[in-house]
């Protein structure tokens, strides 16, 4: 192989490398976008399931607001399944924007390798919450912690006699900024054509 051949075949490498980079950022950003959207979304499902709580304990303290409580209770409870809904769908298209990311990262690497230059950092190495693996185990502890506390309220409840000075909190206004029955602010799923751009 001649010094010419040898140059084009490093031109072309290198080209390469540009174009599968610029693919891979266009993935990351997206992917950095739907995690924070899935963050988000955990934040928002653990306020629901709080609050579906503090419902069910005013229900048992106020026998006279029992059929409104009752109405809040079936809204909060679509709220919640609109919000797991919404969350799975962000799990799904978060690691699937990593399945991608990584196999084009490896390739990326590589040719990187073969030219003398050092592997691009990984995403855990630029960003900690990045990590698919440990967020993911952060929410299911999460919910394990949400219903060990509903099971021991529920006890507390149990035990102890409604006329022993209850404490009833105070209802938030019907009308708030982000509604129970609202659909939820998670980004849709990204489009195949939207990921080959």
């Amino acid at each position: 192989m001649t010094d010419e051949q040898e140059i084009m075949c490093k031109l072309e490498s290198i080209l390469e490398i540009r174009n599968k980079t610029v693919q891979m950022q266009k993935i990351k950003a997206r992917l950095k976008i739907e995690f924070e959207a899935l963050e988000s979304e955990e934040k928002h499902l653990k306020e629901y399931k709080q609050e579906m709580d503090l419902l069910l304990q005013e229900k048992m303290a106020h026998v006279e607001e029992l059929r409104l409580i009752h109405a809040d209770i079936n809204v909060m409870e679509s709220t919640i399944k609109q919000s797991e809904n919404d969350l799975n769908k962000l799990l799904e298209t978060t690691r699937r924007l990593h399945d991608e990311y990584k196999p084009l990262k490896e390739h990326i690497d590589a040719l990187r390798m073969t030219l003398g230059l050092h592997r691009l950092p990984n995403l855990n190495e630029e960003e900690e919450k990045l990590s698919l693996e440990s967020q993911h185990g952060g929410f299911v502890c999460l919910c394990a912690v949400t219903l060990r506390s509903k099971r021991q309220s529920g006890r507390r409840s149990r035990t102890s006699p409604l006329s022993q000075n209850p404490s009833p909190r105070q209802r938030p206004p019907r009308n708030s900024s982000r509604s129970p029955g609202s659909k939820t602010h998670a980004r849709p799923p990204p489009s195949d054509s939207s990921l080959r751009r």
